[in-house]
């Protein structure tokens, strides 16, 4: 009869943006983690199958380091997003306001007749809306790079404190002395 080696594990799911994919498999195998399957259950998201052997080496250490990257990665997820927030507010409240504008104008155009002051007053402002619409993107591109000037030297920082921490989870996988 054949001897097999039995071998338990633990296992976790993790869900995550899909474009977060190989940077999350990385940073939990780093731990002793293997990822086993994905699954795509919603646009735009993945779920992650990670399994573990239950008696790994430094268990504790590697729990430990781990959170510290799970903290780091969030921090980093974090900074990305803060690059686009502060403009897309923006760009939804000055479009909606040179959207009214422009409404208004027209409105003034098509409502009130036989008035030519009025429908010079109301194609005026009706222009107006058009170029503030216009100029809405450009306003966004100018307060993303500016936020991305901002944000990338701490994105660099935490990103190499997470490599620093996935070295020594890769590490302590290495020693195989308790």
């Amino acid at each position: 009869m054949l001897e097999k080696d039995f071998m338990s594990y633990e296992y976790m799911t993790k869900q995550v943006n899909a474009k977060e994919q190989t940077r999350t498999i990385d940073m939990y195998e780093a731990f002793g983690w293997e990822a086993t399957s994905t699954t795509t259950p919603s646009i735009g998201n993945v779920t992650i199958s990670f399994r573990r052997n239950r008696k790994q080496l430094h268990k504790t250490e590697l729990k430990k380091l781990e959170r510290q990257a799970e903290e780091i990665n969030r921090n980093i997820n974090q900074l990305n997003n803060s690059k686009t927030m502060a403009a897309n507010i923006f760009a939804y409240s000055f479009g909606i306001i040179a959207t009214l504008i422009l409404g208004g104008g027209m409105s003034m155009v098509m409502t009130i007749q036989n008035n030519l002051p009025v429908m010079i007053g109301g194609i005026i402002l009706g222009i107006i809306g058009i170029c503030l619409c216009s100029l809405n993107y450009l306003f966004y591109k100018k307060i993303v790079n500016g936020k991305t000037k901002q944000a990338l030297p701490l994105i660099d920082e935490a990103e190499e404190k997470l490599a620093d921490t996935l070295e020594k989870g890769y590490d302590l996988l290495q020693t195989t002395e308790l």
